[in-house]
C-alpha cells in the first residue's frame, strides 16, 4: 500500500485538485529470487525422495513428486497473477472516485459525492475485517488485499480528509 498523498491547499478555480490520492496494492508473499531458489531447494528434495523410491522398485512415486511440483508451481503462478490488482482512491471536492485494476481485466470504476460518504472497517483489526464505503444505500469493499492494520490505516486517513472537507474537527 502506498501512503496517502494529502493535499489540503488547492488553487483557486481548480475544484477537481485531490484532496485525497491513495494507491492500494496487494504485496507479493515472496520475491521472484525468493520463489526460483524455494522451488530449486524443492526440485532437489522431491528428486532425492523419488530417486530414493525408484531404487527402492517404487518408481511411480517419481511421477506423483513430479505432479506435485508442477501444481505448486502452478497454484505460486495463479498466486502471483491475483496479486496484479490495486486501486487508487481520488478524493476531490465534488467526489471520491474508486479505480480497481486488475491484470487482464476491464478497469473497474465508482464514483461517490463525499458529502454522503461514510467510511468503515467492520470486525475491527480482525484478519477478515472488510473496508467498507458506503452512500446512497450502495456499498463497496475496497482493498480486500491489504491487512487489517492497513485497512484501519486508510479509513482513518480518508474519514480525517473527508472530517476536513466537511468542516467537521478531524
Amino acid at each position: 500500500m502506498t501512503a496517502p498523498e494529502h493535499q489540503h491547499e488547492g488553487s483557486v478555480g481548480e475544484p477537481s485538485a485531490p484532496r485525497f490520492d491513495a494507491v492500494l496494492y496487494a504485496h507479493p508473499s515472496l520475491s521472484p529470487g525468493g520463489f526460483v531458489l524455494f522451488m530449486a531447494v524443492l526440485s532437489m528434495i522431491s528428486f532425492t525422495t523419488g530417486a530414493l523410491f525408484a531404487v527402492a522398485g517404487a518408481w511411480p512415486v517419481m511421477g506423483f513428486l513430479t505432479l506435485d511440483l508442477a501444481l505448486i508451481y502452478a497454484a505460486f503462478h495463479i498466486n502471483y497473477r491475483r496479486q496484479r490488482i490495486y486501486e487508487t482512491l481520488r478524493l476531490t471536492e465534488d467526489t471520491l472516485v474508486v479505480e480497481r485494476v486488475r491484470a487482464g481485466r476491464r478497469t473497474e470504476s465508482w464514483e461517490f459525492q463525499p458529502y454522503w460518504l461514510r467510511v468503515a472497517v467492520d470486525d475491527g483489526l480482525r484478519h477478515k475485517s472488510a473496508l467498507i464505503l458506503t452512500s446512497h444505500g450502495r456499498t463497496l469493499e475496497i482493498g480486500k488485499f491489504l491487512t487489517a492494520g492497513e485497512k484501519y490505516d486508510v479509513a482513518r486517513a480518508l474519514d480525517t480528509e473527508l472530517g476536513r472537507l466537511h468542516g467537521r474537527a478531524a
